[in-house]
C-alpha cells in the first residue's frame, strides 16, 4: 500500500497537564511553558509515564502568521493545575502511528510526514475519527532543539 511504516495503536483515557502557546513560534511558547513547570519537578525524566504530546490549537489560517500550539504531559491524579497550565482528561481513541526523524527540519520534514500518513490513510480499510491529532514529541532531554523525533498519530475507527 505505502513505503510509510504504519502501526495501529490504541490510547488509553489519560490524564495531561496542558500548555497552550499562540503566535509566529508557538510550539517553542508552549515547549518553555512546559519545560519550566515540568524539568523543576522531575518529570522529563521519565518519559514512559509523562508522554509528551502536542497539536496545533487553532490551526494556521490562510494569511495570518499567528497559529496555536498545544502541548501535553501525561501527568498522574495528584498534579493539579496552577499558572499557565491546565489539567485535562483525554479520552483516547484508536490511531494511525507512524514515525517521523525531524533531522534538524521540522518545517519540511513533518509535514511532509503527515501528508504521507493522510495518503497512506486514503488507500486504508479505516475511517476518519474526530478525535485529537496528536504528535508524540520522543528523546526530550538533552537534544539539541532541532534534532528530535515525533510519533505522529492519526484518529481512525474501525
Amino acid at each position: 500500500m505505502s513505503d510509510l511504516d504504519v502501526r495501529i495503536v490504541k490510547l488509553e483515557p489519560v490524564r495531561v497537564a496542558s500548555f497552550h502557546g499562540f503566535g509566529e513560534s508557538p510550539e517553542d511558547e508552549a515547549w518553555n511553558k512546559l519545560v519550566a513547570w515540568a524539568k523543576p519537578k522531575g518529570l522529563l525524566h521519565d518519559p514512559q509515564h509523562h508522554r509528551i504530546y502536542g497539536f496545533n490549537n487553532p490551526n494556521p489560517s490562510p494569511g495570518s502568521p499567528n497559529y496555536g500550539y498545544e502541548f501535553w504531559m501525561a501527568v498522574g491524579p495528584e498534579m493539579q493545575a496552577e499558572g499557565d497550565m491546565e489539567i485535562k482528561d483525554f479520552a483516547g481513541g484508536l490511531y494511525a502511528v507512524t514515525f517521523c526523524d525531524v533531522q534538524g527540519k521540522p518545517y519540511d520534514t513533518i509535514p511532509a510526514t503527515w501528508k504521507k500518513l493522510v495518503q497512506w490513510h486514503e488507500k486504508s480499510k479505516y475511517k476518519r475519527a474526530s478525535h485529537q491529532w496528536l504528535e508524540e514529541h520522543l528523546n526530550i532531554e538533552g537534544a539539541p532543539e532541532d534534532a528530535f523525533n515525533l510519533n505522529l498519530y492519526m484518529p481512525i475507527a474501525e
